[in-house]
């Protein structure tokens, strides 16, 4: 008997590819706030990347200089010592906000209460957790190198973002599987950590 074979209706697969674009942006905004949405402005821009209505202004020439204005400061800012740790202070909240807007951007053809549930669920989740766990790994550079190994993180953290944020646009299955592969990877991290603490005073 042959196996029978699930085709789902292109509106369906359309539908699930936005999701995960607007999770894979979202997830980048927690590494940099800016540089995920100037990609995603560049790309609206230029016709590639189709956009909800009421977020038609991403993708206009001022939006793009604006973006990308700000994106060069943020950059720069993270490599000052002690105002990158400032900005994670501040970025995390700000992550949250950036994920579910730039995930409500790009998630199309659904409701609006249904659309923003989804961003603030998924995108501004995402892009929360994101941060947290950059936060985390730079307060522990900060603690052990006396923030020396900062800039490290910051250029990792830098191209990491670029890459999730072009990769979401040209793969977003594969972006959101990677991104959960590195939470997993991170969530273990995090737990071998702690238990390292825990174990002399145990």
């Amino acid at each position: 008997m042959a196996a029978s074979v699930i085709v789902l209706p292109m509106s369906e697969l359309d539908l699930g590819l936005s999701v995960a674009l607007g999770i894979g942006l979202a997830a980048a905004t927690g590494l940099r706030l800016f540089l995920p949405m100037l990609v995603a402005s560049a790309a609206a821009y230029t016709g590639y990347l189709p956009l909800s209505e009421n977020f038609a202004w991403l993708g206009t020439l001022p939006a793009l200089a604006l973006l990308g204005v700000a994106a060069v400061v943020e950059i720069l800012a993270y490599y000052v010592p002690g105002v990158d740790n400032l900005l994670d202070s501040l970025a995390t909240p700000a992550a949250f906000v950036a994920g579910t807007l730039i995930s409500a951007a790009v998630i199309t053809d659904l409701p609006p209460m249904v659309k923003w549930a989804a961003a603030i669920i998924a995108g501004g989740g995402i892009a929360g957790v994101t941060q947290s766990v950059t936060t985390l790994v730079r307060a522990k550079s900060t603690a052990f190198t006396g923030g020396l190994g900062n800039a490290t993180i910051a250029t990792a953290e830098l191209g990491g973002s670029l890459l999730v944020a072009l990769l979401a646009l040209v793969a977003p299955l594969l972006t959101l599987l990677a991104i959960l592969v590195v939470l997993w990877l991170a969530f273990r991290w995090w737990r071998r950590t702690s238990r390292k603490r825990q174990a002399p005073n145990a």
